[in-house]
């Protein structure tokens, strides 16, 4: 008997039919990119925005006149990393296509022409620039864009993490990319985030040169009984059976965040057996071994905050609702805090280390998983 694929997917590709709703945020983008619109796409991390992007692509109305660009700059510290990895995706995306694009590209980037590398077997260059190669980073980043208005198709450039271009040392990343953007005529761009505050600033601020650039769209949890009828009819189709209150308890635990559902759903489905049911005690089981199997990730990320910066995680993880005022007495004396000011002096860290989130003046911890564990273990 053939083995049934597990419909869960958490890697790689999601065929349409596999893909979760989103049906409004689907359209919208489509419809967005269709009108050559820039697009500011805002969620927590781990819900899903990548994969949206993906499906939106997949649609006929935008797949076929246009070319992904996808970069994720979360990792990046510099403007010149930064050239380092869209250079490198728009080599990929483009420039791999045929051979007059390939020498367009290393023609038209000229700063770099000494710098690139050469494949004997196909013939043509490869772009394994390092870091020092990019000597004068506004230049280079220039002729990316202008061999961008060259490519033949619409790009469809999409920036993962794009807050992370405040925190590079160069002060003027943001006016640069913001120029060279607005005077494109062959691309659009999805600026995509998980530093909600952040992202708000850039792109709503009257400061800022992104202000008002881009039309948004703001993923929240999936609903749960979308998400629920969705588990369900996955496993039915497969001749299995999950209990709703399973569904309910991996969802409540994660707080909806799309990756961790389909994670422990992969797994529940993995393990049972055809004919037989998931229950609750076995999707607690499976949360639990999740959480000890991520515990060393977890703990090297509690490693780089300070031990005021621990308290305050700890103390916020510990209330049952997100938190209306960490500097309150209140608050403060229940975890026994150090005072206000301690209080606001790690809060501000953690916010820039996305450990802590704030939404609608309410603090709580950004990651549910983090969050599950610091429940539970204590440095």
């Amino acid at each position: 008997m053939a083995k049934i694929p597990n419909p869960f997917i958490v890697t790689g590709k999601i065929p349409p039919a596999l893909f979760c709703d989103r049906e409004s945020e689907t359209a919208d983008l489509a419809k967005f990119l269709n009108n050559e619109e820039n697009v500011v796409l805002m969620s927590q991390r781990r819900m899903g925005k990548t994969k949206l992007v993906e499906h939106c692509f997949e649609r006929q109305t935008v797949a076929s006149n246009s070319l992904l660009i996808s970069i994720d700059i979360l990792h990046t510290t510099s403007f010149q990393e930064f050239i380092q990895v869209f250079g490198g995706a728009v080599f990929d995306a483009v420039a791999k296509r045929n051979t007059r694009l390939m020498k367009l590209f290393t023609s038209t980037l000229r700063s770099l022409s000494a710098s690139f590398g050469y494949d004997p077997v196909q013939n043509t260059p490869t772009f394994d620039i390092r870091l020092g190669d990019i000597s004068m980073p506004e230049y280079t980043l220039r002729e990316i864009f202008q061999y961008i208005e060259q490519a033949g198709k619409r790009c469809i450039i999409v920036i993962d993490e794009f807050q992370q271009v405040t925190k590079y040392a160069e002060k003027n990343v943001e006016a640069l990319l913001r120029t060279h953007i607005q005077n494109l005529s062959n691309a659009n761009f999805v600026f995509s985030g998980s530093q909600r505050r952040l992202m708000e600033e850039m792109f709503f601020s009257e400061k800022r040169p992104f202000y008002m650039s881009a039309r948004s769209i703001q993923l929240t949890p999936i609903p749960f009984d979308i998400y629920c009828n969705f588990a369900m009819r996955n496993f039915r189709n497969a001749g299995k059976t999950i209990a709703e209150d399973a569904v309910s308890h991996v969802y409540d635990t994660f707080m909806g965040v799309t990756l961790y559902l389909q994670r422990i759903m992969k797994d529940a489905f993995s393990m049972t057996a055809t004919g037989d049911t998931c229950d609750r005690a076995t999707v607690e089981r499976l949360v639990a071994d999740y959480v000890l199997e991520c515990e060393p990730r977890l703990r090297e990320q509690m490693a780089f905050v300070t031990e005021a910066q621990k308290e305050l995680l700890y103390a916020v993880s510990e209330e049952q609702e997100p938190v209306k005022s960490i500097t309150a007495s209140t608050f403060i004396k229940r975890h026994r805090l150090k005072s206000p000011s301690a209080v606001q002096a790690a809060s501000k860290r953690l916010l820039e280390y996305d450990l802590l989130t704030r939404h609608e003046g309410r603090y709580s911890i950004a990651d549910p998983l983090l969050a599950l564990w610091l429940k539970t273990n204590r440095l």
